[in-house]
């Protein structure tokens, strides 16, 4: 592999340790945790490198002490001080050996690094990158750098490290620090496969988010006729809500079934009256909607008492009903067929008076205006 463009190097009269987290002292492992950087509100977005869209981490150069594909897992890293196995310290993240020089230089040379390869699940543009060290105090990397590209299909590494392939480097060589969540805003505007996360020289991440927009293949959704016009693999987008207080309503359009109550969009307990929780949603492009998914799964005593569905055309259209307001029941599948069907840019879920929706679905096809704005931005990015 093509060793990284950047280069490591150490400012002289800085401490290398001076972003080391202090040393675990006990009790609540994530009492000294630290952010840094400014998210921008790119956490807003979706993960691309969800495991529920299809992300994997699909080779490493090395994975001596912790195994790469926990970077995706979706939990918070937990830590075990009396955790130890035959390789040393059993850590929650991706975390190599200690890369070591000659007898004479012992340091790494400043070009060494370790890599991890991500597919992720859902191209799209790339907005801003999550570095997790969570309980990596003194074994984190000095510094990280993230290369991205686009590669069609299905590739396995041997295709990815081939000497044809273009990286674009969206995060350069930079400082990270020990047992923090770092921030790194991209402001790369192209669409990106697989993002190439390197290490320098060596340590260990606890956790790698990927947050962006999604962009479609829109030859691939007309292979698919009918498609899920909101969902977050066809580019659907959620935009703005009312109530987050327990979870994202994202994942209202994630893929697949609901697991456990608290994987779909569940809102605090409304005291005002007269109002209602809401959730609004732009769509892949302007489709025609045919039929509704209302999906309550798991939510058994706090689900919504009612929806109803409005939809818009264009960023600055009138409002319509779509589906009136509707009693739903808990733990259930509901279904809303549409005669008549509805165009629209955007939908917005009403819930009344609150309660928690898992999953939504909104069958339909693009129109051929929302065909053609999906294939312009297809082609810009």
């Amino acid at each position: 592999m093509r060793p990284d463009s950047g280069v490591m190097t150490t400012t002289p009269g800085t401490d290398p340790h001076a972003n080391d987290a202090s040393p675990y002292a006990g009790g609540d492992p994530y009492a000294d945790y630290r952010t840094f950087g400014d998210p921008a509100g790119f956490t807003e977005l979706v993960d691309l490198a969800d495991r529920r869209l299809g992300a994997g981490v699909i080779a490493a150069n090395d994975e001596f002490f912790a195994q790469r594909e926990n970077l995706l897992v979706r939990e918070r890293a937990v830590f075990d001080p009396e955790h130890f196995g035959h390789k040393g310290k059993v850590m929650d993240g991706w975390e190599t050996r200690r890369r070591r020089g000659t007898s004479d230089a012992p340091f790494p040379a400043p070009e060494d690094h370790d890599w991890a390869i991500v597919r992720l699940g859902a191209p799209g543009v790339v907005r801003g990158i999550v570095v997790d060290t969570a309980h990596f105090r003194g074994n984190y990397p000095q510094r990280v750098s993230i290369q991205a590209t686009s590669v069609a299909g299905a590739p396995g590494p041997e295709d990815l490290l081939a000497d044809d392939v273009k990286w674009e480097e969206i995060v350069p060589v930079s400082q990270v620090r020990g047992h923090a969540a770092n921030h790194f805003t991209v402001t790369s505007e192209a669409r990106f496969t697989h993002l190439r996360v390197c290490q320098h020289p060596d340590g260990g991440i606890a956790r790698l988010r990927v947050h962006g927009e999604v962009v479609p293949d829109p030859e691939w959704l007309d292979l698919l006729g009918t498609i899920d016009l909101v969902s977050v693999l066809n580019g659907g987008v959620y935009e703005d809500a009312s109530d987050k207080f327990y979870s994202s309503p994202t994942q209202i359009i994630l893929p697949g079934t609901s697991r456990k109550m608290d994987d779909g969009w569940e809102n605090r307990r409304r005291r005002v009256h007269g109002t209602n929780d809401w959730v609004r949603f732009r769509l892949a492009a302007q489709g025609e909607i045919r039929a509704v998914e209302i999906d309550t799964a798991y939510l058994k005593g706090n689900s919504a008492g009612w929806i109803a569905l409005s939809g818009r055309d264009g960023e600055t259209g009138e409002w319509f009903e779509i589906i009136p307001r509707t009693r739903l029941q808990p733990d259930t599948l509901h279904r809303f067929p549409l005669p008549g069907g509805a165009v629209a840019t955007h939908v917005r879920l009403d819930a009344f008076p609150d309660g928690g929706v898992a999953r939504m679905r909104v069958h339909g096809a693009l129109t051929e205006a929302g065909r053609s704005a999906l294939a312009a931005q297809f082609a810009r990015s």
